[in-house]
């Protein structure tokens, strides 16, 4: 069985020969593959290691899930489709609000789990019966309102949680990478998230060393005197050690406010899919239900011990066709950094000790992308607003989910915010569709024509906040 982990070297071995590509079954030399691979990682630092954090579990373990995820992506779809698998930021918001109605770690990683298996079932359908089947269910007005609810559901959460802790250095922040991703250019623009951090964090020391104790909100909630960095957990972290696992606890509640998040992880599977295979040459169409059944196997597998949902990354597409290098060699070089790093505990504490302030400017730019990515299916889709048969349902779940409006059903029962918006849009579209005039009903493109033209331009323009 081709597994896809033999792979012929390009050339000399030292770069890609003019307009070629070193395509996933070809490598470079050894070296510069191993150095491609921690390339990778760093380029998906600032949504897989920060969203854990602000999910509020083990950023250990998420790297080292990451791996494991990135390593079964790999095998399951035969080394045809590299990409490396990360924490979904999509799952930010989902975490808020399961913790805000008292749940815990265990019941965020159970309903993230339910996610998973509903995302398996999914790929296996796609696999089955193509991707008409997700159109048929999700077309791309339905696709982007749930992902722009989700990612601008998550406002209230800087506002209220990050930004207060600090709100020059997260004024700061926010500045110099939204400078960073705009004027930079090849591999240092795909990490700018990565680079406001280390900036981030070297403002709250210059502050802390400055000003003293600032006198605010801190992360508990209280307002108190604190540093702005405080690094007393990096000191007394182990070098060499295993991260925290814990199993998942499953309340309905909480499942119906994750399985929107279906609908984000359907569409960048499919845009990230589409868009290797037409960078790399390879039509991958028959790749994409694979390729959606293993991201749901990779989440199952890594909420099962407490860790955090995987999804593909636009950002490591940046890296691809930067360096035109798309070996999934490289993928599992960085998978095995991944692992490196999650047996690190001191490196764990080091990402867990983020100031407030930094993660306030830093999910300002992150929270509202992915929100904005929604308004990108849109346009990719040309879907009509002006139509309202799009227009309404969406205006109505968009200001639910933004709004976190509730319905409440019982007094143990009651849909809100993120739920609640998904709810209205699908069931609004499709029973508005049911009634519509003839005019109105204009055929869409397939979601994942909708998503082909995140080219190679646009994936190295554009770092994504998610999946």
């Amino acid at each position: 069985m081709d597994l896809g982990v033999r792979w012929k070297l390009h050339g000399d071995g030292r770069a890609p020969a003019p307009g070629a590509v070193v395509r996933p079954d070809e490598r470079l030399s050894w070296p510069r593959t191993v150095g491609l691979g921690a390339q990778h990682v760093v380029a998906m630092f600032g949504a897989s290691f920060v969203a854990p954090v602000l999910m509020g579990l083990d950023p250990n373990l998420a790297i080292m899930m990451s791996g494991v995820a990135t390593a079964i992506f790999l095998l399951a779809t035969r080394g045809r489709v590299p990409s490396y698998l990360g924490c979904s930021l999509s799952f930010v918001g989902v975490a808020a609000v399961i913790r805000a109605q008292g749940g815990t770690s265990a019941t965020v990683t159970g309903a993230v789990l339910v996610v998973g298996v509903v995302l398996f079932l999914v790929g296996l359908a796609v696999q089955h019966f193509g991707a008409r089947i997700i159109h048929a269910a999700m077309p791309p007005i339905v696709t982007g309102a749930v992902v722009m609810l989700i990612g601008f559901n998550l406002a209230p959460v800087t506002a209220s949680t990050y930004w207060p802790q600090d709100q020059w250095t997260a004024l700061l922040v926010m500045l110099f990478t939204g400078l960073s991703v705009v004027c930079l250019r090849g591999f240092w623009s795909r990490i700018a998230i990565f680079l406001g951090l280390v900036f981030g964090y070297g403002i709250s020391w210059a502050f802390d060393r400055v000003f003293g104790k600032i006198h605010s909100m801190g992360p508990g909630g209280k307002v108190t005197d604190h540093w702005r960095l405080d690094l007393s957990g990096v000191s007394k972290a182990d070098w060499i050690g295993l991260p925290h696992f814990h199993g998942p606890s499953f309340q309905w509640s909480a499942i119906l406010v994750a399985l929107p998040v279906v609908i984000a992880l359907v569409a960048e599977n499919a845009g990230h899919v589409k868009a290797v295979g037409e960078m790399t040459g390879d039509p991958l169409d028959d790749k994409l239900g694979t390729a959606i059944s293993a991201d749901g196997v990779a989440s199952v597998l890594s909420t099962a011990v407490g860790g955090p949902p995987n999804t593909t990354y636009s950002e490591n597409i940046g890296v691809m066709a930067a360096t035109r290098v798309y070996s999934t060699a490289a993928y599992w070089a960085a998978a095995g950094f991944a692992l490196l790093f999650g047996v690190c505990p001191k490196f764990g504490a080091i990402v867990a000790a983020i100031p407030g302030g930094v993660l306030g400017g830093i999910t300002v730019i992150l929270y509202g992308m992915i929100g904005l990515l929604g308004a990108q299916i849109w346009l990719n889709a040309k879907v009509d607003l002006r139509n309202p048969l799009n227009l309404v349902p969406a205006a109505a779940g968009i200001i639910i989910g933004v709004g976190n409006v509730s319905m409440k059903f019982t007094d143990n029962f009651s849909l809100s915010g993120i739920a609640l918006g998904t709810l209205v849009v699908i069931t609004g579209y499709h029973a508005l569709r049911a009634f519509a005039p003839a005019h109105l009903k204009k055929q869409q493109p397939l979601l994942d024509e909708g998503m082909s033209s995140y080219d190679a331009e646009a994936g190295a323009q554009a770092p994504r906040a998610e999946s």
